[in-house]
């Protein structure tokens, strides 16, 4: 005689291969997608720099002013913390998703007072009662059977975007970085521009003495007064824009920090810091791992290579078990006794016969997604890879252009020395060497504008090498996925 344990494994495995049979025809696995591991850099021909930005990159400018305000911005940033807001939403999305997979225990306990109809099916006075009580008492288990991964898949595209949502979240704090040191030297730079402003307007002025000295004396024609006015009015008006440029960087700068611009600490002039342009070595291999925008748009592939597993596994049967042990009476009385006892099994079983050809649809939706995650990801590594070029040969303009500028510099402060030196014996007046001076404070203020050019050149090429991050290792497209204990820890160092 046939045991029930074998009955029950001939009734599933029959049901399994009827469920298989009837099925909508699920389409073939999809091969991982080809990413490519390297931005095409070859061509670009520059100086080698020493090693990547660090995680603090701006500390090296030893600046204690710009270590306050980057702090200070990295703690109350409001773009920083929408950042982190969504980083938290992907996090207990990934942990939802995992709560639904697995076992599920439910308690349950009620108890109803219920009359009856008189004039139901069956009629109370057969019954001899009219008024009753209901009362239950139980557990119920049940358990999804992820024989095709569905579940599995869908718990790591939401780990995936749990760790694109970290690596977004890098991206914008480096941007927030970027920002905020940028500003700060803008408004180191105009402090430099204002100081030779100021001594240019003092040269200017001491020449419109001379020049009205000499038109009184009548050496000279009024036109000359009127032409040194028109001079001071210029620098006039260009300290005025120096001045109102620093006004709106500080506010900018209070901006970034979240706070309103009465808010922002006293900022002292200081010296804009040295320019050293060039690539890190490896810059064309290693610089996939060091973008966090290219670490987003990877996780971001990841995440839909698993939905669209999980896509594909809807073609396949759902099987689950249900379990209810408890006790049911209509007398409270006796709920407690073993005659009150309920069990239940309850296996179940879905199968997607004919959906309408929503499963085709849903897997297609998938697949257009995967497809649009691959080419985002492809894309973002040219952009990378043409910010790093663009900002790499800049910074080699820059640097070639500030070498002829000095030389400038240098001929300007020669021509000064000898004005000067021919003012002291007395052959000439003062208005050669005054003219002199203008001479070389405009050319000073030059080369402060292709410093501040070059330097913010250099926070753009520390940006666009990734500013420090580092993204943990991520697998093979497809090939495995990130463990749930790691959600979102994107290393920086």
């Amino acid at each position: 005689m046939t045991s029930a344990p074998l009955r029950l494994r001939t009734l599933l495995a029959a049901a399994t291969a009827l469920a298989l049979a009837a099925c909508a025809m699920p389409p073939a696995k999809l091969a991982p997608p080809h990413l490519r591991d390297d931005v095409p850099l070859a061509g670009v021909q520059t100086t080698t720099r020493a090693g990547w930005p660090d995680a603090q990159w701006w500390r090296a400018y030893d600046d204690p002013q710009l270590d306050r305000l980057m702090d200070r911005a990295l703690r109350q940033a409001p773009d920083l913390a929408l950042a982190q807001s969504r980083v938290q939403s992907a996090e207990q999305s990934a942990r939802l998703a995992a709560a639904q997979m697995g076992l599920n225990v439910n308690g349950n306990a009620q108890y109803s007072r219920q009359r009856m109809s008189e004039h139901g099916l069956i009629p109370s006075q057969f019954l001899g009662f009219t008024w009753y009580s209901q009362a239950d008492l139980g557990v119920q288990l049940k358990y999804d059977f992820d024989w095709w991964g569905k579940k599995r898949a869908t718990v790591e595209a939401a780990l995936d975007q749990a760790h694109a949502a970290e690596a977004q979240r890098s991206a914008a704090a480096l941007a927030l970085q970027y920002a905020v040191a940028s500003t700060y030297f803008g408004w180191q730079a105009d402090q430099a521009r204002l100081a030779l402003a100021d001594q240019s307007l003092a040269a200017q002025q001491q020449l419109l003495h001379i020049a009205q000295l000499r038109v009184r004396q009548g050496v000279d024609l009024a036109d000359t007064v009127e032409q040194a006015q028109a001079q001071r009015a210029g620098l006039k008006q260009l300290r005025t824009a120096i001045e109102g440029s620093a006004k709106v960087r500080r506010a900018v700068l209070a901006s970034l920090l979240g706070v309103a611009p009465a808010e922002l600490p006293p900022l002292e002039a200081r010296e804009l810091p040295a320019v050293e342009p060039g690539l890190p070595a490896n810059a064309s291999l290693d610089l996939i791992a060091r973008r966090p925008d290219i670490a987003a748009s990877r996780w971001q592939v990841e995440a839909a290579v698993k939905q669209t597993d999980a896509a594909r596994a809807q073609f396949f049967p759902d099987l689950s078990l249900t379990a209810l042990a408890g006790l049911s009476s209509i007398d409270m009385g006796e709920l407690l006794t073993p005659g009150s006892r309920v069990f239940a099994v309850t296996p179940a079983l879905h199968l997607p016969i004919f959906e309408g050809g929503a499963l085709e649809a849903n897997y297609g939706l998938s697949r257009a997604q995967l497809d649009s995650a691959v080419a985002q990801y492809r894309s973002t590594v040219l952009a990378a890879a043409r910010d790093v070029s663009t900002q790499a040969l800049g910074a080699e303009q820059l640097a070639a252009q500030r070498g002829q500028q000095k030389e400038l510099l240098a001929a300007d402060r020669r021509l000064l020395s000898h004005a000067e030196a021919r003012l002291r014996q007395g052959v000439r007046d003062a208005r050669e060497s005054l003219a002199a001076k203008l001479a070389l404070l405009r050319q000073r203020d030059a080369a402060i504008q292709l410093h501040a050019q070059a330097l913010t050149t250099d926070l753009a090429l520390i940006k666009a090498l990734g500013g420090g991050y580092r993204s943990q290792p991520q697998p093979d497209v497809a090939s495995s996925s990130p463990s749930p204990a790691g959600v979102a820890t994107d290393e920086r160092h």
